[in-house]
């Protein structure tokens, strides 16, 4: 079983993208979720993205509460 604890740093890096502060600020900044979209449903996901974050909500997995962390972030 994994233990280790997951950050919204460690999400971007998982997905492809920047993981600093700086980089996650910037992306959230110019991205947002509209309340009809889920966020694996975001325009701006590639599709492997798109599946990751869908797979991690679906099983409830390690990263699930991140994924939250980080829907939450991208709806303005």
């Amino acid at each position: 079983m994994d233990m280790s604890q997951h950050s919204i740093s460690g999400l971007f890096e998982q997905l492809g993208l920047d993981g600093t502060r700086s980089g996650i600020y910037h992306f959230v900044k110019e991205h947002n979720i509209p309340d009809d979209v889920t966020i694996d449903e975001a325009s701006f996901w590639s599709a492997s993205q798109a599946s990751f974050l869908k797979d991690s909500l679906e099983s409830d997995g390690d990263w699930s509460e991140i994924v939250d962390q980080l829907d939450a972030m991208l709806r303005k």
